[in-house]
């Protein structure tokens, strides 16, 4: 009987060592950026902000909630290096740097939701390492509050830029929305976008399409409270959608990387625009190259995003799972494909994570 020889490689201690350091603060920083969402959802970093350094008694009391669990969660901050404490007067504080992408009226943006990406990919786990044997897909249901997290993140990101800054890229079409058109937003989720256009430009007609019926009913709440007749919500799923020379304007806002086929569904809105109509396309705007991703923007959360939903999600359709950083280049060569024309692609200060296109039917 012969035996096989296994060459071993002592690993240089030093190194490995510094990677095992690497390591833990990796770890440490994802216990964090979980307690960053407990932080977002209970509204903890809001009523910190503004305040001067200050107990654990006053805060919980300020926010309503138990004292106990506020400063285990303060510890985890202070730890954490997002908020500081005072050990002789016991008193935690949000400076306000740190404050500026913390809170729901932050200056720089509130990255504090996205730390529930973080925490939705833990409570995921266990469906995804099942998938990672099965190779089967995933449904938009299966995701606990996917519509709100969206939601947040497009209200930042979306509609409170739409007007001052997105809407412009798209050269005339402001003039256009004044006069009345017909405006279509493909995959519009809870509708944020489509409600703030209906509201600003009351000539123009708005429909909004999305798979889930959850967050079309949300939609049609808000529209319906604020007494928005020219907008309306649908249920509709857009794999094989087909209309002709309906709309003057389409717009879509991170909806295409995850449909069961972009490229089908890119050409199914070309055809639904009317002739000289516009579509204007937000998505990630990461590089279809792995090489070109190295120092994108949270490059590693969008592609753990990307194995956990974006990519499930469009296995479970039946697609190809292009995934979260499906890359500009294969949208804008998509876009091409399906004969748009003065195709022009824009990246907003305010926005590096994403990609516009704006183009031409």
């Amino acid at each position: 009987m012969s035996s096989a020889v296994t060459n071993f490689i002592a690993p240089d201690q030093g190194q490995a060592e510094a990677f095992a350091e690497r390591i833990m603060g990796l770890l440490n920083a994802g216990a964090v950026s979980v307690m960053i969402s407990i932080g977002h959802r209970a509204g903890l970093f809001d009523v910190l902000a503004g305040l001067p350094p200050t107990s654990s008694a006053e805060i919980a009391e300020r926010a309503g909630m138990a004292e106990r669990y506020v400063r285990e969660w303060l510890a985890v901050m202070v730890t954490g290096g997002l908020v500081t404490y005072e050990p002789q007067t016991q008193s935690y504080h949000l400076l306000p740097e740190h404050a500026a992408c913390l809170t729901r009226d932050a200056v720089l943006g509130n990255l504090a939701v996205y730390g529930q990406h973080v925490a939705i990919m833990g409570a995921m786990q266990e469906e995804i390492l099942d998938r990672f044997h099965s190779g089967e897909g995933m449904v938009y249901g299966d995701y606990p509050c996917f519509h709100q997290i969206m939601a947040e993140d497009s209200n930042q990101t979306v509609t409170g830029q739409l007007f001052d800054t997105i809407l412009p890229l798209a050269e005339g079409v402001e003039a256009r929305l004044e006069e009345g058109i017909d405006v279509l937003d493909a995959g519009c989720g809870r509708g944020s976008a489509l409600t703030a256009m209906a509201r600003q430009f009351p000539r123009s007609r708005f429909l909004g399409y999305d798979l889930c019926a959850d967050a079309i009913d949300h939609a049609s709440f808000v529209a319906g409270k604020e007494g928005l007749e020219n907008v309306r919500f649908e249920v509709r799923d857009l794999t094989g959608y087909d209309e002709k020379a309906r709309f003057d304007f389409i717009t879509s806002f991170d909806a295409v990387h995850d449909q069961k086929d972009p490229q089908a569904l890119i050409q199914s809105l070309h055809d639904a625009l009317k002739p000289g109509g516009i579509y204007l396309m937000q998505d990630i705007g990461g590089s279809a190259r792995l090489e070109n991703n190295l120092d994108f923007p949270m490059a590693s959360l969008l592609y753990a995003v990307s194995c956990v939903h974006c990519m499930p999600v469009s296995l479970g359709q039946g697609g190809k799972g292009l995934g979260t950083m499906w890359g500009w280049e294969t949208a804008e060569a998509m876009l091409k494909a399906a004969g748009f024309r003065e195709i022009q692609r824009h990246v907003l200060p305010h926005d590096p994570m994403n990609v516009w296109f704006v183009s031409r039917a």
